[in-house]
């Protein structure tokens, strides 16, 4: 045979099997993977670096003030850190802050979960879909403009009910009110309440619509009424999620500073009638009293901004600690 005449056509290239395919994708799954782990790792790590930073600056200062103080951080009825000795306290600050902040929550949270089940379980489609975009509105309204709203709305038209609880509670001490304008820890946790509403009610209602139809229909099946699926099937799925929600309203709540400041009249006592002026809280008496505070006063300040960063912290954990021992308060196991 004439070798001229062969054709020289090259050899066929092998091609990879599928199970090369396979480990060719999975290795590139994996590097995208390894690239994503490492990015979440790197942000939690920073994020815990920011966290004790913080910490870490807060103790120094405020153990820099305290070191200086004459009399008990944690009992004293007095904030003079510019004295000759510096006497402060923050007996009063952490009265008003928690006083205020139960009130605010004792409001907020029943009827925030209230308006979340209207949205989601009572109001018509064409109605339910205005009133959840006016809540999400009213959750991005400064502070500012509700400490104004405050000021010259809710302030002056608290003195009927003041009078009110005077008359028919006055007895207990608790809502006694003396007259004057009612400036006091009652009023700020009315406006509280009304700043972390709109948080507490969408968190609550996107949980709610988390509710597998499949159990509500069940318990429609069985016979139940639209109350009774709600408070068998609704509720126990969306009870991790209202506590979440409570928490972070609770947290805004601890923390407000310039609302706050300008609907309280504070006068660095503790008073047992919630209707007169009295008290004060961490944030607002930092806002209040930094600007025209010396360097022991400003470390005062700080002082007491660790302790509204350590009651956060514990407020946080004790949530994430109610969740975790109480299964049921799962929505996976509803």
């Amino acid at each position: 045979m004439d070798i001229s005449t062969q054709s020289t056509v090259p050899p066929p290239t092998p091609q990879p099997s599928e199970t090369e395919r396979k480990r060719a994708a999975r290795g590139a799954t994996r590097i995208g993977d390894r690239v994503f782990l490492g990015l979440s790792r790197g942000s939690g790590i920073f994020l815990l670096v920011i966290m004790a930073s913080i910490a870490l600056f807060l103790s120094l200062r405020a153990a820099n003030a305290i070191s200086k103080d004459e009399a008990n951080f944690f009992t004293t009825f007095e904030w003079n850190p510019t004295g000759d000795p510096p006497v402060f306290g923050i007996a009063v600050l952490a009265f008003g802050t928690i006083v205020s902040s139960v009130i605010a929550m004792a409001i907020a949270v029943p009827v925030a979960v209230g308006i979340a089940l209207f949205i989601t379980h009572y109001a018509p489609r064409r109605l339910a879909g205005p009133v959840a975009y006016v809540i999400d509105l009213l959750a991005a309204v400064p502070s500012i403009v509700y400490g104004l709203w405050g000021i010259l709305v809710l302030v002056p038209n608290l003195e009927g009910l003041y009078g009110w609880l005077d008359d028919y509670f006055g007895w207990t001490g608790v809502l006694d009110w003396s007259g004057g304008a009612p400036r006091s820890l009652f009023t700020v946790g009315i406006l509280l309440a009304i700043m972390i509403l709109p948080i507490i009610t969408n968190v609550s209602r996107e949980v709610f619509k988390q509710v597998p139809r499949m159990n509500e229909e069940a318990a429609l099946a069985l016979g139940a009424t639209r109350w009774e699926v709600i408070r068998i099937s609704v509720l126990p799925f969306g009870r991790s999620g209202v506590i979440s929600a409570s928490m972070l309203g609770l947290g805004r709540a601890l923390g407000e500073t310039m609302a706050v400041a300008m609907v309280l009249s504070p006068t660095f006592d503790i008073n047992a009638s919630l209707l007169d002026p009295g008290g004060g809280t961490f944030a607002q008496n930092i806002a209040s009293k930094f600007n025209e505070a010396t360097e022991n006063g400003r470390d005062a300040l700080i002082a007491s901004g660790l302790v509204l960063f350590v009651i956060t912290l514990l407020v946080n954990g004790t949530a994430r600690m109610i969740i975790a021992r109480r299964k049921e308060f799962s929505g996976a196991n509803a």
